[in-house]
């Protein structure tokens, strides 16, 4: 099993095309593109968290039918574009605004938003995020999982620690 990241895939919200630039002609190719992306990155016994801003302005019933199509058990953390509907869809693995892992070695803080501090970040944890659409000045321990920085599909921690040039220490148990 693989643990993966990623944030800010807005299926089904036309703003993206204009706001962010994504190359697709049409939401129904975005969200297909996506979805296609996905699966060929995440395997269905992999462990996936998508740190906000699934989805927005989908017909009822399209939440559902999305995380059935996607590789992986999902946990969300809470974003700024995530309705009711997606907060209570029924394949989430968990649902929070915030969490914090141990995984390879390293300590992690997950939110939707970019932290300017974060725990025990003097400590060597790292802040992964979304919501800026990759258009934040990189901070030392601080990445954007989202979608538009990484080839719109989710990424790995080695991912994520291999794009940096600033040497990361293990935080221990």
């Amino acid at each position: 099993m693989t643990v993966f990241f990623t944030s800010d895939t807005h299926f089904g919200d036309p703003r993206v095309l204009r706001i962010d630039r994504r190359p697709f002609a049409n939401i129904p190719e975005h969200d297909e593109a996506l979805i296609e992306r996905w699966n060929e990155t995440v395997g269905p016994q992999d462990e996936i968290w998508h740190l906000g801003d699934f989805a927005l302005h989908v017909r009822p019933g399209r939440i559902e039918e999305l995380l059935a199509r996607l590789h992986g058990r999902k946990h969300l953390i809470t974003g700024n574009n995530d309705g009711p509907d997606t907060l209570a869809a029924k394949d989430w693995a968990s649902v929070q605004a915030y969490a914090e892992l141990q995984l390879e070695g390293y300590g992690l803080v997950l939110c939707h938003y970019a932290f300017r501090t974060w725990k025990n970040m003097g400590r060597g944890w790292i802040d992964l995020h979304g919501h800026s659409h990759g258009k934040l000045k990189p901070q030392t321990r601080q990445f954007d999982v989202g979608v538009d920085a990484w080839d719109y599909r989710p990424i790995t921690l080695e991912q994520i620690l291999g794009s940096s040039r600033i040497r990361h220490r293990k935080t221990g148990p």
